[in-house]
């Protein structure tokens, strides 16, 4: 049977260095960063309760990345040093369990995974899912590092956030000890929590910086040798996926993509190298595939609200105003047979769309006549996002 697959191109040595799942040994170009993460934690170490640490930074920087390396780094610690207690790092995700009650049962089944208790499943009451994980933290009898990355899409929903910092206050657990470490791409998120979780928290701050174009040059050095064989790539590629993604985001993780489409490119056109123009035609591929899966993390209502301007700026009729824009949306939310959220909670769909970078928001003030507000705009070419919508077939939840 004759198939439409190549043989096997040597470009790639190994084609997963390059993927979104691997994770270095080593971590480059964040030693400040590490090292503020170490202060933070040194408590561990030294037999103290740990403070609570939130890191921030824009996606493809390296909080989670760096936070694995920490936590794995402070278990080996803890094995190898005399009188330090055992640690116990758990992750969870709350993009995917995006409330208190989902991620509690997610924290509980994560520490259940290497016994042969039970996981939890939906329907016990919220008392009864707190209770079984500080059972879990409770049977460690030492260090419990909950590690909650993209604690953003918690919201305001900060039951467990302030559950977890007092646990040992209100006698929930007695023998071990409890920190959070919450990543989050949203600087403000700690402005939504409630005062008293504000307080509770008593955080420590690591904020990461975007890369520069030389620090990116660094990591693609890195990630090219392990992934590529020996003089595949043109002398001016690598410093050009740097400097594209520097001036976009400061991503390393859109640095590296650029640099894995870059060489795809090459291997479908039958070329043994790579050069400066398949970064260009990879930089549009790469855009696509952001866009892609950044509507596919959407909220239903958040794509139906992109929806909305997508149309208006196809029609010719943006910036626009929200309460303008309201109207559109009532539409596609009725196409998709749903109940349309309120006007303010659009308007808070736009703020977040606006953040994300697929809209463009302006500030109008017209004085006392016009009054003060916000038009918005497409920021990212409509078609991409119609593409995007049909690949995804029906919006999500």
């Amino acid at each position: 049977m004759k198939t439409p697959f190549r043989d096997r191109v040597e470009l790639f040595a190994n084609k997963d260095v390059l993927k979104d799942h691997y994770e270095p040994d080593e971590i480059l170009e964040r030693d400040e960063e590490i090292d503020q993460y170490a202060n933070a934690l040194q408590d561990v170490v030294d037999g103290w309760e740990p403070d609570n640490v939130f890191v921030y930074g824009k996606t493809g920087v390296g909080k989670t990345a760096v936070t694995r390396y920490m936590m794995d780094a402070l278990e080996y610690e803890a094995e190898d040093r005399d009188g330090v207690d055992s640690v116990t790092s758990v992750e969870v995700n709350c993009h995917h369990h995006p409330s208190s009650y989902q991620a509690a049962i997610a924290l509980v089944n994560e520490l259940r995974a290497d016994t042969d208790r039970d996981p939890l499943t939906t329907g016990l009451s919220t008392s009864d899912v707190l209770n079984a994980l500080f059972d879990e933290i409770e049977t460690r009898e030492g260090t419990v590092l909950i590690v909650l990355d993209e604690i953003d899409n918690l919201g305001d929903d900060d039951m467990l956030l302030y559950q977890l910092p007092r646990a040992k206050t209100n006698g929930n657990i007695e023998d071990s000890q409890v920190a959070v470490v919450g990543i989050s791409n949203d600087y403000t998120f700690r402005n939504d929590l409630s005062p008293k979780v504000q307080d509770t928290l008593c955080e420590r701050e690591i904020k990461f910086p975007p890369y520069d174009a030389n620090e990116l040059v660094t990591i693609l050095d890195d990630r090219a040798d392990r992934a590529l064989s020996d003089g595949v790539l043109d002398e001016g590629v690598i410093p050009q996926c740097a400097a594209l993604a520097a001036r976009d985001r400061g991503s390393a993780r859109q640095a590296i993509d650029l640099l894995r489409e870059s060489v795809n490119v090459a291997i479908e056109d039958e070329r043994e190298t790579v050069s400066e123009g398949d970064v260009d035609t990879a930089v549009e591929r790469v855009e696509r595939g952001r866009i892609k899966d950044s509507i596919k993390d959407l909220t239903t209502h958040g794509q139906y609200v992109l929806l909305a301007v997508t149309q208006t700026a196809i029609e010719g009729e943006t910036p626009v105003r929200a309460k303008e824009l309201y109207e559109v949306y009532e539409d596609v939310a009725a196409e998709y047979a749903s109940e349309p959220l309120s006007q303010r909670s659009v308007h808070d769909h736009l703020n977040d769309l606006s953040m994300l970078g697929f809209l463009r928001q302006h500030d109008r003030n017209y004085g006392r006549g016009g009054g003060q507000f916000f038009e918005y705009e497409l920021d990212v070419d409509a078609a991409m996002v119609q593409e995007a919508i049909a690949d995804a077939d029906d919006p999500v939840a």
